[in-house]
């Protein structure tokens, strides 16, 4: 390290204008003189002389850390040392410091960084250790360096840290109960923690779980005794929400108010904190607004699928976008709320955004599927393409749309099965909605018949068997045709177009009539003594 001053010394501008450094006339004129253990030429080294000093508890020495501009001259020697040791209490409370990245070197260039930083390849003059909360104003522990006349740049906290260590010790201080404890309890055991934390984290931990279970038990028991359903539902829906928050809003001022844990419990019991608060928040107002609409718009005993509830069908589609693009944006937002409400995304901003992109990649290709579906389940909801209730035929299926959720599409087969289909092959794959636009529709019942067989008479059957079904399942009756569409060695391809009201019951008003079509055939050529149907052999049939 001498030897890393010495050629910083030769190879550098010593006019302090010009150089990397604050300049300052004179560097806390009121303390001694510092004692040589003292090592303020690179920023660890400013930050081990704090730890070393800390642990000698000579504060004195300390104060020769800070930068004392704003502090009278005759008040420093008094005020240097009390401020020395509230900044230590600060940093060790509320601070993580990374001492793997905290640069040694006396002009604090970063050798390693990416060409795209904005600092990449230059000296700094000023390093972000931390930023803490004060006022609801954010607040930086910053280290700067300064140079007096005919004096080495050195390392030390700046004067607008120093301005703002009384009120940062104000609020992050010990808390009261922690000061009445023994001081062997004060004492680091384990990683930097004291005795107290690794008694007090267990006991925390179990009353916020037994304020969450309490909370959940107490609407359990207001719910049983709620004799309207609507509320009733609504009191059961916000359990689960309310435990959370009770759970989390506990814990958030029991770690940072009575009890101030260090800062590496701090950097996670914060966040998590926050993220329950978040959570509880965003679930409550998602559940609530599940039940209203639920019931407002109950479609769980409507049969979507009938001719008359094609409005419904609409509603009930529109109802499922609005509810995914609800919960979208208020993911969004509670997202946006939790990373402005925790310091460690602050903190660890540099670091978050030198793997951002990696982190992208990786997210990205990990979720590809999940996000595809989601957005291909909004688009189906938006453009209404297959609404809830809509008859369709996805890949020879005979279905109703059932249900539309993020990641895949519920089909209702004819025979009752469920198709589970995931959204995005379902949108990319073509299918048939009979009940889109028109409701009405032609079943197409097509035959193989003989060459010789009279078509006429089939004709007339045909119309025949038309007039005994139910005429209320049947559409305009004069688009009913009866085709001979091609025919090949085996004999003539007849096409009976059969016209139906509804598609939702069309397929089995074709299944009756193609089954009294075939027994028409058979009867006509036993009474006519010809052939209706082709005399093939099984291996000869098309």
């Amino acid at each position: 390290m001498v030897a890393a001053q010495a050629v910083y010394a030769q190879t550098t501008n010593r006019s302090c204008p010009d150089g990397p450094w604050y300049c300052v006339v004179e560097l806390n004129p009121g303390l001694e003189v510092a004692p040589g253990f003292i090592d303020r030429t690179t920023p660890r080294a400013t930050m081990e002389s704090l730890v070393a000093t800390a642990r000698r508890k000579d504060w004195a020495a300390a104060a020769h850390l800070l930068d004392l501009s704003g502090v009278l001259t005759d008040a420093q020697a008094e005020a240097g040392p009390e401020l020395a040791k509230q900044l230590e209490a600060v940093i060790t409370r509320k601070a993580v410091i990374d001492w793997d990245t905290l640069i040694d070197r006396p002009d604090a260039l970063e050798a390693n960084t990416s060409s795209d930083e904005v600092m990449a390849g230059k000296p700094r003059k000023s390093l972000l250790l931390w930023t803490l909360d004060l006022d609801r104003n954010p607040v930086s522990i910053r280290l700067n360096r300064v140079a007096a006349p005919d004096q080495d740049p050195i390392w030390v906290f700046s004067s607008q840290t120093v301005g703002d260590i009384p009120a940062l010790y104000a609020r992050y201080s010990p808390g009261w109960i922690e000061k009445q404890l023994p001081d062997a309890l004060k004492k680091s055991v384990l990683a930097g923690f004291m005795w107290w934390e690794l008694l007090v984290l267990p006991i925390l931990i179990c009353v916020v779980t037994l304020s969450g279970m309490l909370t959940w038990r107490c609407l359990s028991s207001i719910a049983a005794r709620v004799p309207e359903s609507f509320f009733r539902q609504i009191v059961r829906g916000i359990r689960g929400p309310a435990a959370t928050g009770v759970a989390t809003g506990i814990a958030l001022p029991l770690g940072a108010n009575i009890f101030v844990f260090s800062g590496h419990i701090t950097a996670i019991l914060t966040p998590i904190a926050w993220f329950g608060l978040l959570i509880s928040s965003v679930w409550l107002v998602i559940s609530v607004i599940e039940i209203i609409l639920d019931r407002l718009l109950d479609f769980e005993n409507t049969d979507l699928s009938l001719r008359k509830e094609a409005e419904n069908r609409a509603v009930a589609t529109r109802v499922a976008a609005a509810r995914r693009i609800f919960i979208v944006v208020a993911v969004l937002i509670g997202g946006g709320i939790f990373l402005s409400q925790t310091n460690t995304f602050r903190n660890l901003g540099l670091s978050l955004l030198g793997t951002a992109g990696a982190l992208t990649i990786v997210l990205g290709f990990a979720a590809r599927r999940v996000l595809g579906n989601i957005m291909a389940s909004l688009q189906i909801a938006l453009n209404q393409s297959a609404r809830i209730g809509d008859r369709i035929v996805f890949n020879d299926y005979l279905c109703h749309v059932e249900r539309i959720n993020f990641t895949y599409v519920q089909l209702r087969d004819w025979d009752g099965t469920r198709l589970i289909v995931p959204v995005e092959e379902f949108t990319s794959t073509p299918f048939e909605n009979w009940s889109m636009k028109e409701p009405q529709m032609l079943r197409i019942i097509k035959l193989k018949v003989a060459h010789e067989a009279n078509v006429e008479l089939l004709r007339e059957a045909f119309k025949d068997i038309v007039g005994d079904l139910d005429q209320s399942e049947l559409g305009d009756l004069d688009k009913l045709k009866v085709r001979v569409a091609g025919q090949d060695v085996f004999g003539k391809d007849v096409w009976f177009a059969l016209p139906c009201a509804d598609p939702n019951s069309s397929w089995d008003i074709a299944c009756i009539a193609r089954e009294r079509l075939i027994a028409a055939g058979s009867k006509i050529g036993q009474d006519q003594d010809t052939v209706i149907f082709p005399d093939t052999q099984p291996a000869e049939a098309p």
